[in-house]
């Protein structure tokens, strides 16, 4: 049985049985606890935390899931996987043990031909938590399971939670026995790889406190609603159903598995190397596949990591199963034929997932070219010490200057038989995080426990949106927090979080910057608002400053938004929109939004995109978009379902979530997409759209920034006066500044040659009277003197090496020194003959430089260093000397 219809299969089942279906949402996890969805349950955690009250009481889905803390084992072992779908169905206070655990047995057992998996009853074996006698009554009593195929587990195995306060129950899992091939007898207690668990079902009916292990927490009571979440692994029944002996040998891999082979010349089967090597490849690439396809793109933080991490694992095993030309494209080609049937927006988004992870490709070959000279650099001279670890700041210098995953440092490093002090380099990457994150510590949602924003929505309800018909309203204050702790009351001067029953402020969301404003108490209050978020899902939280008297919960509230800014970001994600279709039409689809940023006046749009968009383009593209402005067409916005936005061709954004019900946005016949922003009425609105230009942020990802409004005409004014004051100082028109312009440019620069040219012959030209006053130092040839000052590093190491050549074959040492923009600068060079002798180049500016306030390196012939002392210069000569002499005795 296919994949693919074994996933048909469970939704049909379940959605016979009165189970909403839910798609599978992204794998970007709206969840700030975690980077990616690691488990079926993860989009419906608000229901069972009680922070929104579901729409419905049963629901079914097959949920990607994306789990990464065992990649070192993926390919060496059957188990291991980074990309899963955990088929799951809910209950949310509806049927418990009795009816999840009917359910499970009946889709195992039922007939191929009657629409169930078809497996052998005898086959199946059963753990239920230690002392869950209700559970183990029904798997033998109704299920009809013999005793001697339930075995208890304790609460390390057979217990569930979420790791934190709150819902937590018993398991129960179903297992199949795999037969005598894989192990001894003896069911799951005793073989857990030839009983391999399928499906865990879990009974949640308890709160648990707080704890500091996985089976080390106390349980508070019951809880007021009995809820069942289950989890079946579709990849391993597939094993199961297909007759093969691993996951990466189903259907879907083995596809992947068979490009790598196949691109690479290798036989599967043929040798546990190559095959562990196959294996990480088909693994790694369909789920980067995956995670391009939900939005996600290669960085060097956060979820953007993890997908840099696998597929440079994934590129790196190709390599070294022989691959000498790019593979990206053919494996994911291949990847996105095998997922297709289950996730047919592949197929649609196949050239932006292709141009994403073909660029990482080649971003990193030239990484591995330079990153591997310089880690075998590294090695060799470790091993040169005799020590057996790389040094810290070693492997932080290939990450951070090559961008060399340290996962693949000690790899490499493994390899080579030596380890990395990795604690060293951990400390150096928090080091350079805690400055570059200093300024962007405090997060939006504020200090506040959320449990606060969650009894204000339990009591008072969701927060109305009223914004988008209205500027003022009146409302009534139903929660306050001061400090981050809720109060009855504020006073003037507090900084507080307000929440209303309604409000006209927009919550900063879909890259729409918050509202501003005022709201103004019957009491006479006035609150100044400066920021506005939605913490937990249907509460809207105003953030600002008591500015005159006392806030009461309770009291009615006048809003006022402030309306110029609210007006001019509207004005800003309209052109947002107008952008996106305009750089489409001009792409194709692979310029697809990957994030935006919609501010007063100004917007910023991030979209997909191999290589940087030309010039050319962005200017068609500026003047395609001011054309719609004067077509003054319409802007509307509609509620519709998913399915019908769909079908209307609505653009919706990767990675973002959508509920059942939509906001579709139209602008004429032009751009129509999903979206929950405030906009203008008609195009004409907007006034002028000025694009400054696009740059990279990212492997595949470009980002435009333009203007809009008075804000773009104010740049264009000022771009129009530095235009004016150039024609007059070059005496000519605005259409003659270029060719003008790059004419003097191209004089400057020759000027600029001659100059050095000239510059350079003068240093040249004291080589020979710096060669004949060489000094014999224990038979050594020295030369050690002060150029001119202002000499360049380039030019004082062709007057070394002159004097160098100058002095013969006799050992010889020459050092030059200057002193330029108030900094010493040196450049040593020993021949041959000196070198023999024990005089080295790097040794000697070492020391010259440490005298001189400074640093300095390079290699026994040729070094450089420099320093901060200009006065120091004639006692790095001495030093120089001095060592000259004692290596030279």
């Amino acid at each position: 049985m296919e994949s693919a219809e074994i996933r048909r299969r469970w939704l049909r089942f379940f959605e016979e049985r009165g189970h909403t279906v839910v798609p599978s949402a992204s794998l970007v996890a709206d969840d700030p606890t975690l980077l990616l969805v690691n488990a079926g349950m993860v989009p419906f955690k608000p229901y069972f935390l009680g922070e929104v009250k579901p729409t419905f009481t049963r629901a079914t889905s097959v949920q990607k899931c994306v789990r990464t803390p065992d990649i070192e084992e993926v390919g060496k072992t059957t188990r291991h996987g980074t990309f899963f779908q955990m088929c799951g169905n809910f209950s949310f206070g509806d049927y418990f043990k009795e009816g999840a655990i009917s359910y499970a047995w009946d889709l195992l057992t039922t007939s191929v031909a009657e629409g169930g998996y078809g497996l052998e009853p005898e086959k199946l074996w059963i753990t239920v938590y230690q002392d869950d006698d209700e559970a183990e009554k029904i798997w033998r009593d109704k299920i009809g399971v013999p005793s001697e195929r339930i075995q208890r587990l304790g609460k390390a195995d057979n217990f569930w939670s979420m790791g934190v306060p709150g819902p937590c129950g018993p398991c129960s899992e179903i297992n199949y026995d795999r037969g005598p091939a894989y192990g001894e007898e003896g069911g799951p207690a005793v073989n857990g790889e030839r009983y391999m668990e399928i499906w865990n079902l879990v009974f949640m009916q308890f709160e648990r406190g707080a704890g500091t292990g996985k089976d080390d927490f106390p349980i508070l009571g019951d809880l007021p609603n009995q809820n069942i979440d289950t989890g079946l692994g579709l990849e391993r029944l597939a094993t199961i159903l297909q007759g093969v002996d691993n996951l990466f040998e189903i259907d879907t891999t083995r596809m992947i598995l068979g490009r790598a082979a196949e691109l690479t010349g290798h036989r599967y089967g043929a040798g546990e190397k190559t095959d562990v090597s196959l294996r990480v490849v088909a693994d790694h690439i369909r789920t980067s596949v995956m995670l391009v396809a939900d939005g996600v793109t290669p960085g060097n933080e956060g979820r953007g990591y993890v997908l840099r991490r696998i597929l440079r694992r994934a590129i790196r095993n190709m390599r070294l199963l022989g691959a000498t030309e790019p593979v990206a494209k053919s494996l994911t080609d291949v990847t996105i034929d095998a997922m297709g049937p289950q996730y047919p927006e592949l197929f649609e988004e196949r050239k932006r997932v292709e141009a994403v992870i073909v660029a990482e490709e080649a971003s990193f070959l030239q990484t591995l070219r330079s990153g591997t000279t310089i880690l075998d650099t590294a090695v060799a001279d470790t091993k040169s010490t005799g020590s057996t670890v790389i040094a810290g700041d070693k492997a932080f210098q290939l990450h951070d200057t090559y961008g060399f995953p340290i996962d693949l440092t000690l790899e490499m490093a493994a390899e080579q038989g030596l380890s990395v002090d990795e604690e060293g380099f951990r400390s150096l990457m928090k080091e350079q995080r805690d400055r570059a994150k200093a300024d962007a510590r405090a997060k939006k949602h504020g200090h506040a426990d959320v449990s606060g924003y969650r009894a204000v929505a339990d009591k008072a309800g969701a927060t109305v949106f009223t914004g988008y018909t209205e500027s003022h309203g009146e409302a009534t204050v139903v929660g306050l927090l001061v400090d981050g702790v809720p109060a009855p009351a504020a006073h003037e001067g507090d900084d507080i979080e307000l929440v209303l029953d309604r409000t006209p402020f927009y919550a900063e969301g879909g890259g729409q910057l918050a509202d501003h404003g005022r709201i103004r108490l019957d009491s006479g209050a006035v609150v100044e608002i400066r920021d506005v978020q939605a913490p937990v899902p249907g509460v809207t939280v105003h953030k600002g400053r008591v500015v005159v008297g006392e806030v009461l919960v309770g009291a009615s509230a006048f809003t006022q938004i402030d309306l110029e800014r609210r007006r001019a970001i509207a004005r800003a994600h309209s052109a947002t929109h107008l952008t996106h279709q305009a750089l489409r039409d001009a792409l194709g689809p692979t310029a697809a939004q990957a994030g935006s940023e919609n501010a007063p006046g100004r917007f910023r749009f991030d979209f997909g995109s191999p290589a940087a968009v030309p010039g050319s383009v962005l200017v068609d593209v500026e003047q395609k978009i001011n054309e719609v402005l004067v077509r003054e067409l319409d802007v509307t916005a509609e509620v519709m379902t998913m399915d019908q936005a769909r079908k209307s061709g609505a653009i919706a954004m990767f990675g973002e979530k959508y509920g059942d019900a939509v906001r579709v946005v139209t602008i004429g016949d032009f751009s129509k997409e999903l979206c929950g922003g405030t906009h203008v009425g008609n195009t004409a609105q907007l006034g002028l759209v000025k694009l400054l230009g696009e740059s990279s942020i990212g492997a595949g990802v470009r980002r435009v920034e333009a203007l809009v409004g008075v804000d773009a005409y104010k740049f264009l004014a000022r771009e129009h006066t530095v235009v004016s004051q150039l024609t007059e100082l070059v005496k000519g028109r605005p259409e003659e500044l270029p060719e003008k312009i790059s004419g003097m440019l191209a004089k400057l620069k020759d000027a600029e040659k001659e100059i050095e040219r000239f510059r350079a012959e003068k240093v040249l030209a004291a080589a020979a009277g710096l060669a004949s006053a060489a000094q014999d130092v224990n038979g050594v040839s020295v030369v050690a003197a002060r150029v001119a000052d202002g000499t360049g590093a380039d030019d004082l190491r062709k007057l070394v090496l002159d004097v160098r050549a100058r002095l013969g074959s006799r050992p010889a040492v020459v050092a030059a020194f200057t002193v330029a923009n108030d900094r010493p600068l040196t450049v040593i060079a020993t021949n041959e003959d000196a070198r023999a002798r024990g005089v080295k180049a790097g040794e000697l500016v070492r020391v010259a430089a440490k005298t001189l306030g400074g640093g300095g390196g390079g290699k026994d012939d040729v070094a450089q260093g420099g320093g901060t002392n200009p006065a120091a210069v004639d006692e790095a000569i001495a030093a120089v000397r001095g060592l000259v002499a004692e290596r030279a005795s």
